[in-house]
This record gives C-alpha cells, structure tokens and sequence, in this order.
C-alpha cells in the first residue's frame, strides 16, 4: 500500500529531500532573464531564468542585490550562483541567488566603470560646463538610425508640440562597428557643416552590447566640445550611458528628449495671448493717462489765451519798477538827509561861520592864535581877524576872567 501524505507533508518532504542534497546547496547556473520584478518594494528582485527547454523561477534577496553592479533586466543572459530550495506556500522550487553576473558582459561593465571615472575626474561631467537648451528651437538635429523607432518618435513630438522647428535627422549606426565614429561625424556635422538650435542623440534601449558605441570615449569628447547643446536619449529610463553623463541633458527616452527640447505650441500660445492681453490694458491705461494730460492741458490759461500770461509779466515788471523807484527814491532822500546833518555839522565847527557871527579871532603878529591874555604882554601888536577881513590893534590892558572872579 502506498504512503499516504497531505499536501504540506509531501511538500515539506521534498523541500527536505532537496535541500539535503549536497549538489543543490551550491549551484551555478546559466539562463535568459525574464519577468523581471520587484513587488514588494523592499529590494527583492524575483525573476525567472528560462532556455530552449525549461523554466526556473529565482529570487535574489536585497541585501545581496544591493551589491549588483548592473541593472538587473529582461532578455539578460545570467550566470547565477546560490541553491535551490523549495517554497512551501508557492508550490514550487527556487533558485536563491546570491551572486549574479551578466555573461560575456562582465568585461564590459568593467571598461565602462573605469571609463566614467576618468571622465568624471577630467570634469567632463560637471554640471558648471552643462549648456541651456534654447527656449524656441527652430532647428533640431537628430543622431539615429533612419529606420529605427526613435526618429519616428522624435517626428511625431515635434509635430504634436512644435511644428514650427524644422528635424534634420542624421542617419547613424546606432550598435556595432562603426558607430561610434557615425556618432561623432553626426555631432561635428550639426555643429560646422548644418548647424543647428539643438542636437538630440540616441536610440531604443538594449543590452550593454548594443548601446555600447554610446560609451566611447571619443564620442563623449565630441559631445563634450560641442558648441550646440546636446540631449542624450539613449535606452529606456533605467539605462545610462556616458553619452548620458557628458551631454547638456539626458532624457530617459527619444520622445521624452523631443519633449524636453521642443516648446508646447499650445502653451506658447496661451502665454503670447496673456502677454498680449497685459500689453493691451498697458496700452489702454497709457492712453487713458495721457487723454488726462492733453485735456488738462487744453484747458490751461495759457492755451485759452496765450498773451494772458505774458500781459501778467509785463504788469509785474511794471509794479516791480515802481517798487524800485520808490525804494531809489527814498535812497536818495535819506542819502540827502544824512549828508546834510553832517554838513551842519561841518559848518558849526567852521571858524569863518563863527566869525560871521560877530565874532573875531585874535593872532600875534607872527600868526599865532592867542588862547589866553597870558600869551600876550602890554604893548603886543594884535591881528583881529573877522569874518572879511584884518584889524590891526595893540594891547593895552588885559584881564583876565579866572581871577577877577577868583577875586
């Protein structure tokens, strides 16, 4: 008879016969990535390896996904190493992978690792050398493949956005040899043979592989030097490129770069009609400002009567002279009364006015003036001056005040 077990023993009795095993504690094995996720948001990633023949689901857990040195994506050919186990609730067996590695690309992320350090120490990247887009660019040039998606995806923004800017397309390989050196002619032809507003360089995302020419060196110096400004649109939003990191700005898709360079024709006109309708209440208030001036203006006196003000003028002018003569005219009075105090003045002190008073000045005979009957003796010739003339005298007596009334 046979064993009778329930769904988790039977369960639980594999998962303990697998993990005994000894050649599935540690195993390396090799597949395509596909249903790539990481739903619970705490950095698990599970996946699924598959080849022609079989299925195997996997899980790396965050701890050892942190260290990944590569983005973890669908069609990825893997070397996984870690051990197969059985998930109970799931039903089903694991591969629990602690390390993975991309085959064949492992030299790959090393050369581009080391390239983008040296890069980055030379200032490639340094945002301070990083060129504005222009905000209206009439002229874009665009480095794909002609045939490829990402021109058509750039044609049909530019169109729905921006119909006015003209897309000039630079065919280019986009992967294998070859080009990088198309990329770089592209970039030089846009900046000295067909100059353009703005340059959009790029492609479809891929493997590491396919967008390698977009991590030469060369091409990331050319950008580098580029006087246009270059926005790198290379792989989908989760793929970066030296292109990326050397370029004015990086879009994580074609369409999302033609976005980015082009205006929203929409936009630009509802902004032209908000400026227009502020430039028009400007206007209109201006107008309205100067209406005020002109009619204050037209009613003033001096355009109702343009000789008003100067008969004004000449009214003052003459009150103003009037002013002055009457002011002169007390000048002089003044001036007058004033000269004629000190001209009695002058006059009283005048000998002759004395004289002409009945009064007579007395000399000796040599011309000296006698002050005092003690400057002259008995028997003195005198001179007696008056007001018309000399007398001749003599003292006889003399007398003097002082001591008759001493006396």
């Amino acid at each position: 008879m046979s064993a009778e077990f329930s769904v988790t023993e039977l369960t639980n009795y594999i998962k303990s016969y697998i993990t005994a095993s000894p050649t599935l504690a540690r195993v390396s094995v090799r597949g395509e990535a596909s249903n790539c996720s990481a739903p619970s948001g705490k950095g698990h990633i599970f996946f699924t390896l598959k080849d022609e023949g079989a299925v195997l689901r996997a899980v790396i857990f965050k701890s050892a996904a942190e260290k990944l040195d590569f983005k973890l994506e669908n069609g990825m050919t893997l070397i996984c190493e870690g051990r197969i186990s059985v998930y109970p609730q799931g039903g089903q067996y694991l591969l629990y992978a602690d390390k993975i590695k991309p085959e064949g690309t492992g030299d790959l992320y090393v050369a581009f690792e080391l390239l983008k350090k040296k890069l980055q120490a030379e200032g490639l990247f340094d945002s301070r050398h990083k060129q504005l887009l222009p905000k209206t660019p009439l002229s874009v040039g665009v480095i794909t493949s002609a045939t490829g998606a990402a021109v058509r995806d750039i044609i049909n923004v530019s169109g729905r956005r921006f119909p006015s800017a003209k897309i000039v397309v630079y065919p280019s390989l986009v992967q294998g040899e070859g080009a990088a050196a198309e990329l770089c002619a592209g970039v030089e032809y846009f900046n000295y043979v067909n100059p353009v507003d703005v340059i959009i360089i790029g492609r479809g995302g891929g493997s590491i592989e396919e967008l390698w020419a977009f991590n030469d060196e060369r091409l990331a110096r050319t950008i580098f030097k580029s006087a246009v400004p270059v926005v790198s649109a290379v792989g989908h939003e989760t793929d970066f490129t030296i292109c990326d990191f050397v370029a004015d700005l990086r879009a994580p898709t074609p369409s999302a770069a033609a976005e980015m360079a082009l205006p929203d024709r929409s936009d630009m006109l509802r902004r032209l009609g908000n400026a227009q309708n502020r430039i028009i209440a400007l206007m209109t208030q201006r107008i309205r400002e100067e209406r005020r001036v002109l009619a204050s203006l037209a009613s003033a006196a001096v355009l109702r009567s343009p000789t008003a003000a100067f008969d004004e003028r000449r009214l003052h002018i003459l009150r103003l002279e009037e002013r002055l003569d009457r002011a002169v005219q007390n000048r002089v009075k003044l001036v007058k009364y004033a000269f004629d105090s000190k001209r009695e003045k002058l006059l009283s002190l005048d000998p002759n006015a004395v004289l002409k008073r009945g009064y007579a000045a007395v000399f000796t005979e040599d011309g000296r003036v006698v002050k005092s009957v003690n400057e002259v003796k008995d028997g003195d010739g005198l001179v007696l001056r008056v007001a018309d003339g000399e007398i001749g005298a003599r003292a006889e007596t003399k007398k003097q005040y002082g001591e008759m009334n001493h006396e």
